[in-house]
């Protein structure tokens, strides 16, 4: 397994739609080890094969407090949703910006898992936040897209700051 590179806002390739994927494979299941492996390291709940620059329909989360429950959703689709519910969200890809967001309450999702088996899930509550955040990587738009013109010229300027003194701390020259 390894550690790979996640992409960060407002690099483009985060806007990159996923393409379906066509085969269940030994590739795609490796794949699946190393995104496992990359979003507990972060530390994350959820990883989208997007944010690892790999633009195939793909998920892995785990909600659960032990890390002991991951799930894999291949070709991810929602065919039902109900309610409203605004939890605060974070994201791998917009380091330490938090922000609220409204999505649905209870959502039945269906996808694939590592054998090709389809499956449906009834979700709720953060798991259903999870996906359904996860899953709009996949079709190119962040959590960030959901604030107002001026909160996300905030955020960017805010990552941009980071950056820049990351840069000079990495060189040596600390900013101040």
């Amino acid at each position: 397994m390894a550690i790979l590179d996640i992409l960060h806002y407002p690099d483009p390739r985060l806007r990159t739609p996923a393409r379906i994927v066509d085969t269940v494979d030994d590739q795609l299941r490796t794949l699946v080890d190393d995104m496992f492996e990359t979003m507990y390291q972060a530390p994350g709940i959820g990883l989208a094969a997007t944010q690892v620059n790999v633009h195939k329909r793909l998920l892995v989360l785990d909600v659960s407090e032990a890390q002991d429950n991951p799930r894999v959703y291949v070709n991810p689709e929602i065919v039902e949703r109900q309610g409203e519910q605004v939890l605060e969200e974070g994201c791998l890809s917009v380091h330490g910006i938090y922000a609220n967001v409204k999505r649905a309450e209870h959502i039945k999702v269906r996808a694939h898992d590592t054998s090709g088996e389809v499956f449906e899930e009834e979700l709720e509550g953060l798991h259903a936040v999870c996906v359904q955040h996860e899953m709009d990587h996949l079709i190119g738009r962040l959590f960030v897209d959901y604030l107002s013109p001026l909160k996300r010229n905030m955020v960017r300027k805010k990552l941009e700051k980071q950056r820049k003194v990351a840069a000079q701390e990495a060189d040596g020259h600390l900013a101040i």
